[in-house]
């Protein structure tokens, strides 16, 4: 990593720069995602956080409901009307989980058939995105994903201690 010499003012100032200029970007991507999602929540009648919720479950489940409310940051409560929302709308099942020895223990899964209709929405982003990735090389992308799941890992931390 680069470090500025505290004895160069003017490198100081422009690495501030470009710091706020990394927060800005991210600020702005933060909300225009949000505004996607918003539209795409839209087309499928589903809540923000029913959206981000499903999207959880389809990328790291099968997830007991605890767990999925343990990673969404959310209250077991919450999570559980959530949960009957989504299930309701035909986007996840509930299942008995096997690997409990708790007969009653359930795990959330995406609904196979219902995974397309979102990613439809999510179509035009996702070509955007492969035309800006085919402008960098294997080591620039390396780079951005790190950055991004560290900033990721950041929001996340922060996000508990506000809890």
């Amino acid at each position: 990593m680069d470090s500025v010499p505290d004895s160069d003012p003017d490198a100081a100032r422009r690495r501030r720069r470009l710091n706020r200029g990394v927060k800005e970007a991210l600020r702005d991507m933060s909300i225009q995602l949000s505004l996607l999602n918003h539209q795409v929540g839209g087309h499928l009648a589903l809540k923000g956080t029913d959206l981000e919720c499903l999207d959880l479950i389809q990328r790291q489940g099968p997830l007991s409901p605890s767990e999925a409310a343990r990673r969404a940051g959310l209250h077991p409560a919450t999570m559980t009307g959530i949960l009957d929302r989504l299930e309701r709308g035909g986007w996840i099942e509930r299942e008995r989980d096997r690997d409990s020895s708790d007969r009653r223990a359930v795990v959330v899964r995406a609904a196979p058939g219902r995974v397309a209709e979102v990613l439809g929405l999510f179509s035009g982003m996702n070509t955007a995105m492969d035309r800006i990735c085919a402008e960098y090389d294997e080591g620039d992308l390396e780079l951005l994903a790190g950055f991004l799941r560290r900033t990721a890992d950041a929001g996340r931390a922060a996000a508990r201690d506000l809890g």
